[in-house]
């Protein structure tokens, strides 16, 4: 039951499909469907099911700063949601391609955090890099789901 590195490989690149999926099924087929697609993203990789996720995304401020809600997480990834009226739909951005790079992983049996930089690299080659931690507990079915999500801009010192 033991999670290992290449379980949050797995886990990783997964999410970032799932970052590309919503934002090509966007670009194709419009908010609705992205949506749904955007929907079944958090089922599949985040853990609403067990509880409040510790979420708090990167383009997100003041009261709406911390997202432990399933529909928190959705408007923060394809917005179009009163609620929450800063939302842009970072997951709606046309991205291409996902890179994750590991700075340090803390593994103990079902429950690893991850910490390093994620990079997202959108159809007209913008880039945004960001750093990102990752908490995980591993399912009795063996699946990964993401308990803890933090993400902020690189620190500047101008």
């Amino acid at each position: 039951m033991t999670i290992n590195e290449e379980q949050l490989l797995q886990a990783r690149t997964a999410w970032g499909n799932g970052i590309i999926r919503i934002s090509k099924t966007y670009d194709k087929s419009g908010i609705t469907q992205a949506k749904a697609i955007a929907n079944a993203f958090l089922d599949d990789v985040y853990g609403f099911e067990l509880g409040p996720v510790l979420f708090k995304p990167t383009l997100s401020g003041g009261t709406q700063t911390f997202r432990p809600t399933k529909e928190g997480a959705l408007s923060y990834f394809v917005g179009h949601d009163p609620t929450y009226p800063s939302d842009n739909g970072f997951g709606i951005k046309s991205w291409l391609e996902v890179k994750s790079e590991t700075c340090a992983a803390f593994l103990d049996e079902d429950v690893a955090i991850w910490m390093g930089w994620v990079t997202l690299i959108g159809k007209n080659g913008q880039t945004i890099r960001v750093d990102k931690s990752w908490g995980y507990k591993k399912l009795k079915n063996g699946a990964l789901k993401i308990i803890l999500h933090h993400s902020s801009l690189p620190y500047n010192s101008r």
